[in-house]
């Protein structure tokens, strides 16, 4: 069934609105959480991400000022003032004194104070605090009040999490840490990889047909069956948990996946290149080097992102080769996991830790994107 010319087949357009929805499936999540990333708490309990354009009505916990404040007028004791202290905010729809009960009062109002006197707030959010005896105590009562406040954007968030290194919630120890992982894990495999899927191409020897049956075979071995027994092995040898044990993880469990990307790429190179380079006189390895590398950089680069995003994103490998009960070699991926359990409710940190853990691979993946396919197809047509 040719296509009509002028016409487009339906399945084209299936795959067209396929892909926009899977476009639209990534994209809006991560848009939220770059946005969230720059809301404060209040905001993101009080509206979507969606909405932070907007303003938005938010319950606020204020303080009326202290009993330092007060003075005496016709035998009365007054604190005045305004529940915002010049912070901009629009008209004051409700209002309270009591947690349980936050938007009692209507603006203009009196409430009963728990310590003995009156309050009354009006819309602007000023107010006035009576009482016949003399205020006693360290602070303000809390006033709560609704209003609706204007758009808010800070960079709070990143300065706590990346820049804080006294804070709890710092993920700058993790990042450098996950960079210290990723970098040499992608390096390495891709080293050695290249090598091997040289000779698979274009060295003929002994047992090659069979070497290349069992990288295939090994790309279906699941991972988790040998994590036990390698860090065993580790640990025999004398590498225990540590750097060199989880590059050593990674560049095993990545080698297979690497050396049978680059074998196809090598293997559809022109042979007549490779041919005239040895009758010219070139060395296998000046063939390697000259030849064979520039013109597979692709299929390097198409490896190499895989690699860097399975690395930077791992938990499992990290969790049983590196992290250990100093905390002090933990990645983003664990530090993201014990934030979940500390800060469940502070979703402003967890959406500034989790933008924070995708920025990096989302700017290799940009950056190197446009070998991708030509990476990954390579050798799988004539």
């Amino acid at each position: 069934m040719s296509d009509i010319a002028g016409t487009r087949p339906a399945l084209r357009w299936v795959v067209h609105a396929s892909v926009v929805f899977l476009v639209v499936l990534w994209v809006f999540p991560t848009l939220g959480l770059l946005i969230s990333s720059f809301r404060t708490g209040d905001q993101i309990a009080s509206s979507g991400w969606w909405r932070a354009l907007f303003p938005s009505e938010q319950n606020l916990t204020l303080r009326a000022a202290g009993p330092d404040a007060q003075v005496s007028t016709d035998g009365m004791y007054v604190i005045e003032g305004n529940v915002f202290e010049g912070e901009s905010a629009s008209d004051i729809s409700r209002w309270g004194v009591n947690s349980r009960a936050i938007d009692a009062f209507a603006p203009g109002e009196t409430a009963e104070l728990r310590r003995g006197g009156t309050i009354t707030v009006q819309a602007n959010g000023d107010y006035r605090m009576e009482n016949t005896e003399e205020f006693s105590g360290n602070r303000g009562p809390r006033v709560f009040v609704t209003t609706t406040l204007p758009p808010e954007f800070t960079t709070e968030n990143y300065a706590h999490v990346l820049f804080n290194a006294n804070s709890s919630d710092s993920m700058a120890k993790a990042f450098f840490n996950t960079l210290t992982v990723t970098i040499p894990a992608t390096i390495i495999p891709i080293l050695v990889a290249a090598f091997a899927a040289y000779a698979l191409a274009w060295m003929d020897f002994p047992g090659r047909a069979l070497l290349i049956a069992a990288v295939v075979g090994l790309l279906v071995v699941p991972l988790q069956l040998a994590l036990i027994p390698l860090l065993k092995l580790h640990l025999n040898i004398g590498i225990g948990k540590g750097y060199l044990g989880v590059w050593m993880a990674h560049t095993g469990f990545g080698m297979p996946l690497a050396i049978y990307l680059l074998r196809n790429y090598m293997a559809g190179l022109p042979r007549d290149l490779i041919e005239n380079a040895r009758v010219d006189g070139a060395t296998e390895f000046q063939i390697f080097t000259k030849l064979i590398l520039p013109l597979s950089f692709p299929a390097l680069a198409s490896f190499a992102i895989f690699q860097f995003l399975w690395t930077w994103n791992d938990l499992l490998v990290a969790k049983v080769f590196l992290i250990d009960s100093s905390g002090q070699t933990t990645v983003m991926t664990n530090r993201i996991v014990e934030l979940l359990g500390t800060r469940g409710g502070n979703w402003e940190i967890l959406a500034t830790a989790a933008f924070v853990s995708i920025a990096v691979p989302l700017a290799v993946f940009f950056a190197m994107q446009k070998y991708l396919v030509r990476g990954l197809l390579a050798g799988s047509v004539k």
